[in-house]
């Protein structure tokens, strides 16, 4: 069983996939962007939105259709961390979860398909606005002093994962500002008495106005501001007849003491810690493919030669995979805090510390049914199954320690060992099976319930209800014989009780 999980048959993920029932499409597009241009992407996201709910409507219970409202907010995208006309957020209110005919996944991918391209969008993602703790797929953190090589990096790493089929709206958080002027002091300039905050003055008081005076009126004071007119400022040629004044007083022509270039800016500069830092996000259609392996084989064969290749930039996973390792981390401490409790009260009852193995073995068995119950329900293996397991723990070793003392009585009354054990598993059948099936009964109706509530809990239930099942059968066979082989070693309670009474030396 354990193979199959090293074998990729049962794969892994952080958190149980939850069908919600509002999905978004986020669009950013350039900075500068007027409303009205933006208003055309919106028209062309809502009008795939109709196609789509028409493709799904007719396969919904009494013909409902699949959308229900739509929203569309202008000014707001949750993943932009900026605001202007050229965001905008288109949101849909969809059929019931438990009601509807369609994975959230399939109706998303067939909206951003009816979508196809918005020619200049930045960005453009499809998603379920989070439920729960489980943090985005793809969350890679990159940081550095140089925007250059993180943007340059940033850019290496989504086409990288891009080749991975399920990957989807990959974006950054750098991206270029408005288009802009930007100067930089020529040579000498500074032996002039000039440098870039004093021009910087000159240029703001020039075209954005500054205060040269204030004066009173009676009771009134007035502010006097000076700038350029409009006439003085409504081309950039005007920029080539500006004139910065010297500290002397004189003038001199503004490309005599600095050089002009257009470009673009950032538009936002992100610090984590203090350190500039670009976060790539994208999303992944889980039926598709699968994260922890996308993470792993990224990890293994790409972030290496990225690192190798941008000196300067430091990589950190974050989103699901930082949640994951931190979840499992704790859930490992509390698994394995709970062995060593089970395994001291084990000891104090048994007076051996041999014995509480054999108890405990009921444990990794169990795993059997965990692996296997999952495949049969069709699920990932995911931070919930560990916690049903972890609980198993608990529940399995109950009927192991009736069963290691049945055999010990047995064996007291006179039986030779390997038949106190045969009569142990026959003593203890019914009440096993008993306590086993009415557990997993209990469990029937949380293991087949559909509704969204409850899908966090379906592989908790999965886990204990075929972990329970499968470490029954296997209690009755294994945990007897395992007790006789430890008795042939002479390891047992009763090997060393035996010893003590013909005076043999004891060897446990």
């Amino acid at each position: 069983s354990v193979s199959m999980m090293a074998g990729g048959v049962l794969k892994f993920r952080a958190f149980p996939d939850l069908d919600g029932d509002v999905i978004e499409a986020r669009l950013l597009l350039p900075q500068g962007t007027p409303l009205a241009h933006t208003e055309q992407a919106v028209e062309q996201l809502t009008q795939a939105l109709t196609r789509v709910d028409a493709a799904f409507t007719p396969r919904q219970p009494d013909g409902r259709p699949l959308v229900r409202n739509v929203l569309i907010q202008y000014g707001r995208n949750a993943d932009a961390f900026e605001s202007g006309a050229h965001l905008a957020t288109v949101t849909a209110d969809l059929l019931q979860a438990e009601r509807r005919d369609a994975r959230v996944d399939d109706v998303l991918n067939l909206w951003r398909d009816e979508t196809g391209t918005i020619p200049d969008a930045v960005a453009l993602s499809f998603k379920e606005p989070q439920i729960g703790p489980a943090g985005l797929p793809i969350e890679i953190r990159l940081q550095g002093d140089d925007l250059e090589a993180l943007k340059a990096a940033s850019l290496d790493l989504q086409a990288w994962l891009a080749r991975y089929t399920g990957v989807q709206d990959l974006q950054d958080d750098l991206r270029p500002g408005k288009p802009e002027l930007q100067l930089h002091l020529r040579e000498g300039a500074l032996a002039m008495g000039l440098d870039a905050a004093t021009i910087a003055g000159q240029l703001r008081a020039a075209y954005q106005g500054e205060t040269a005076a204030e004066i009173q009126v009676g009771s009134e004071s007035f502010e006097i501001d000076v700038q350029l007119s409009e006439a003085g400022q409504d081309s950039l040629a005007d920029l080539d007849y500006f004139s910065v004044t010297l500290p002397d007083g004189s003038q001199a022509p503004l490309p005599a003491v600095a050089t002009v270039e257009t470009g673009r800016g950032f538009a936002r500069i992100q610090r984590i810690e203090g350190r500039r830092t670009v976060t790539l996000r994208g999303e992944v259609d889980s039926l598709i493919a699968n994260v922890n392996e996308i993470i792993a084989d990224t990890a293994a064969n790409f972030l290496p030669e990225l690192e190798s290749r941008y000196p300067s930039v430091s990589v950190a996973l974050e989103g699901q995979a930082a949640e994951q390792e931190e979840t499992g981390a704790s859930m490992q401490r509390g698994f394995m805090m709970g062995l060593l409790g089970i395994f001291l009260l084990l000891s104090f009852q048994f007076r051996s510390y041999v014995e509480p193995v054999i108890v405990m073995i009921a444990i990794p068995m169990a795993l059997i049914g965990v692996i296997w119950g999952h495949l049969v329900m069709g699920l990932d293996l995911s931070m919930p199954s560990m916690m049903g397991m972890a609980s198993l723990s608990g529940i399995v070793v109950n009927d192991s320690i009736l069963l290691v003392t049945f055999v010990k009585r047995n064996a007291a009354r006179g039986l030779a060992l390997v038949d106190a054990a045969r009569q142990a598993s026959r003593d203890r059948f019914r009440p096993v099976l008993l306590t086993s099936v009415t557990t997993i009964a209990g469990l029937l109706p949380l293991l087949f319930e559909r509704s969204l509530q409850a899908q966090v809990l379906v592989p908790l239930v999965t886990s204990i209800a075929f972990g329970l099942m499968a470490s029954t059968v296997l209690i009755l066979i294994v945990v007897p014989s395992a007790y006789a082989i430890l008795h042939d070693f002479g390891l047992s309670t009763v090997a060393r009780e035996e010893a003590e009474e013909t005076g043999a030396p004891a060897t446990a």
